[in-house]
């Protein structure tokens, strides 16, 4: 299981931590990564992403996850993120030409 942002990219980093005697061990910082389930209003279902609580963030000041995706950076996304942002690109069209109607 990775320990991989879906939305961001964000993965653990490594380092040294530094003691006060100048001691250097090797460390490995995590993200802050939780599974969290959004409806999209677009496909009418819900999807879990594992998102770092600063994605979580991120998503709540944009309005919600379909307008996150769309704004995020594909090369950083997971593929189920990327398969995602496809899917409400084609509801969009969709609903855009009449052909779908969706309940807000």
């Amino acid at each position: 299981m990775a320990r991989v942002c879906d939305l961001t990219g964000t993965k653990p980093f490594s380092g040294n931590k530094v003691s006060h005697s100048n001691i250097k061990t090797r460390t490995k910082w995590l993200p802050n990564l939780k599974d969290k389930r959004y409806t999209v209003p677009e496909l009418s279902r819900t999807v879990t992403l594992k998102l770092s609580t600063r994605a979580i963030r991120t998503i709540d000041k944009l309005g919600g996850i379909s307008q996150a995706i769309m704004k995020a950076k594909a090369d950083k996304m997971s593929d189920r993120a990327l398969k995602l942002r496809n899917e409400i690109k084609k509801a969009r069209v969709e609903i855009s030409a009449g052909k779908k109607k969706i309940a807000i």
